[in-house]
């Protein structure tokens, strides 16, 4: 099931015919409740169409945002840093989160891209092994970690966080896809085009640290809260580790995909 928030209102998304339909979900608060619920033909509204620019944040403000550093090994490789033993662990600010098919303010002269899976928990939890990790997934989206390179590498230590949490640097969406409709997470491709140049290609089995491996050892150290979302790293083919570095500039169009979860549409201003 694909879930998405307009105007503060869950609907379910269906494609039909190729045409994009909307049915409000009645009695859920959003797309993150409704996926938790077992959704009965009763609590759909009529079918509407649908424009995807209308789609907001599909879980606008979460408790914790988690994101992963260096969780493919081409990406390690082209930025010139040693393989992790663990997940690197870096935070996101909830307020730089926003939707698909807007405008986001390029910051300095470094603005990078990093397309990845974002992980919606469905569920509080602690200690939570690998083998139960999947009963915590509400679902999954498409998320864009734009970082500013100058702020990330300013010091001899680098500030990830800071660096991509200026507004509007969370991009994630279009909607919430429940875990039933994806058969097979690590077959599911990503990519990023910049004005309609291939950038970024990878499948999701690439990860170093799978998602049930990042959950059981996130969970061994925090509680992890409905709601949470778990950015999961992003393959090779970022600006910053292209020779010559290519970064992000107003005017530029930016495209993230990831098979049977959808697209992101960003315009940089």
């Amino acid at each position: 099931m694909k879930l998405g928030m307009i105007k503060g209102q869950p609907v379910q998304i269906t494609n039909e015919d190729g045409k994009w339909l909307a049915r409000p979900v009645i009695g859920a608060d959003d797309a993150l409740a409704a996926s938790l619920a077992e959704i009965t033909t009763n609590q759909l509204g009529d079918a509407t169409p649908l424009a995807l620019a209308d789609l907001e944040v599909p879980v606008p403000v979460p408790q914790q945002i988690f994101a992963v550093g260096m969780n493919y090994v081409d990406h390690s490789k082209e930025i010139h840093i040693e393989l992790p033993k663990a997940p690197s662990i870096f935070t996101k600010f909830s307020s730089s989160l926003t939707r698909s098919h807007t405008e986001v303010a390029v910051h300095g002269d470094q603005t990078d891209w990093e397309t990845e899976l974002v992980v919606v928990i469905g569920k509080d939890g602690r200690n939570i092994s690998k083998t139960e990790a999947a009963n915590y997934v509400a679902g999954y989206m498409v998320g864009l970690d734009l970082s500013d390179r100058e702020v990330q590498f300013l010091n001899a230590t680098p500030q990830f966080s800071m660096a991509k949490s200026f507004a509007g640097f969370g991009p994630v969406g279009p909607w919430l896809t429940t875990p039933d409709e994806v058969a097979s997470l690590g077959d599911l491709q990503l990519t990023t085009h910049v004005n309609g140049e291939k950038m970024q290609s990878a499948h999701l089995n690439q990860m170093i640290f799978d998602v049930p491996t990042l959950i059981e050892y996130l969970s061994s150290i925090v509680e992890l809260k409905t709601g949470d979302l778990i950015f999961t790293g992003t393959p090779s083919g970022v600006g910053n580790g292209r020779n010559p570095q290519v970064y992000l500039r107003p005017g530029d169009k930016l495209e993230s995909h990831i098979d049977g979860l959808g697209d992101l549409s960003i315009k940089m201003k």
